[in-house]
């Protein structure tokens, strides 16, 4: 379809643009007039950051593999005591500390000390975010050569650790898989389950299925945050099971139950609301298709289905949703970040009405888009 007018005059102001942008001369201009000048060093620092982010994110994981965070939570130490803490020499730990630092991980402090900084001590408080940092490792190695990837010509080591992905999941998935998986799911859950939670309250939900629920943290806030509400976790036997330990331990037991077996061949069980927690981006097209349109007919007439996870973008790409996640499912094999409005297309066209997103305080965390059965 030819482009309109405004289509046109768009394309010919970008390329205008991106001609005096990419001009050394008009660069060095720009940076030198008062008015521009703030707006040419933020965007040259943004590029730097692009470019270095990698040693970034390395800073962070080198400070949690070594305990660094920790070993500073309960206040400052001196250099030689934090290296020693570490184990690290003196003059290599003092590098690592000040690059640290720089990224606000920690604080210098007197006397050649080192204390946690503002964002060190958020990612200590955060639930799940060492345990993302620590998984990383497969993904980093992942995107060590990003063009292979993107080419398909590398096996992914994210591949195997989400084996289930895209329709590989099995019955007999092994424990020790399942339990490395559900680790990782349960212990970034806690701040997604609030955000849910806070977009699509429960209420009026007599017995909450949580499809693909895995150890049943996502159903446990559910539980604790809905008074009267009964729930199931539906996933695989050996995750099922951990559920059941979970969920009895936290007192539970009798509201609760998990059921083994696959949502991606077999029907759920019966409830008056389904929940998809982190589960749909993991999966293709026609999977989640299918998917759907068994929970619609699982469903009775009013009954509810939540999506809740990381979205992209759609007319405006987001960091999360389309950087991270885009790059990351393709590691995982299957899978892809939807928008908000995707996910509205495909509930709709699996039968559901009032399919609408509900915005979260922190979209960065989770997504949620919501529907139901007339």
């Amino acid at each position: 379809m030819p482009a309109g007018p405004l289509a046109r005059l768009r394309g010919r102001w970008r390329a205008w643009r991106n001609a005096r942008i990419a001009d050394p001369a008009f660069q060095a201009r720009a940076a030198g007039f008062a008015p521009t000048r703030p707006r040419a060093r933020r965007e040259a620092e943004e590029l730097y950051d692009i470019v270095v982010g990698f040693v970034y994110s390395q800073t962070l994981y080198a400070c949690v593999e070594l305990g660094v965070l920790e070993a500073l939570a309960p206040g400052p130490l001196p250099l030689d005591a934090l290296a020693s803490r570490v184990g690290l020499a003196p003059d290599r730990a003092r590098r690592l500390a000040r690059a640290a630092a720089a990224l606000r991980l920690l604080e210098a402090d007197r006397d050649d000390g080192y204390a946690l900084g503002a964002l060190g001590a958020a990612a200590l408080g955060a639930p799940g975010v060492l345990e993302m940092v620590r998984h990383h490792a497969l993904f980093y190695r992942d995107l060590a050569d990003p063009v292979a990837l993107l080419r398909d010509a590398a096996t992914p080591e994210l591949a195997y650790f989400w084996a289930y992905a895209g329709g590989r999941r099995t019955l007999d998935l092994p424990p020790a898989t399942a339990a490395a998986y559900s680790r990782l799911m349960a212990a970034s859950q806690a701040m997604v389950a609030a955000e849910t939670l806070a977009a699509a309250p429960l209420r009026g939900v007599r017995r909450l299925v949580d499809v693909g629920g895995g150890e049943g943290a996502f159903l446990e806030a559910a539980l604790r945050a809905t008074p009267g509400l009964r729930g199931v976790v539906f996933d695989l036997p050996a995750v099922a099971e951990r559920a059941r330990d979970r969920l009895a331990a936290a007192g539970l037991g009798a509201r609760a139950e998990a059921v083994g077996g696959s949502f991606l061949d077999g029907p759920p069980p019966p409830g008056d609301a389904f929940s998809l927690v982190r589960v749909l981006y993991d999966h293709d097209d026609p999977v989640v298709e299918a998917l759907l349109a068994r929970l619609h007919a699982a469903l009775p007439p009013g009954g509810r289905i939540l999506v809740s996870e990381p979205m992209a973008g759609g007319a405006r790409p987001s960091r999360a949703g389309d950087a991270y996640f885009g790059l990351y499912t393709l590691a995982m094999g299957a899978g892809r970040p939807r928008s908000a409005a995707r996910h509205v297309r495909l509930m709709t066209d699996a039968g559901f009405v009032d399919a609408r997103e509900r915005p979260t305080r922190r979209p960065f965390v989770t997504s949620v888009v919501t529907a139901r059965r007339p």
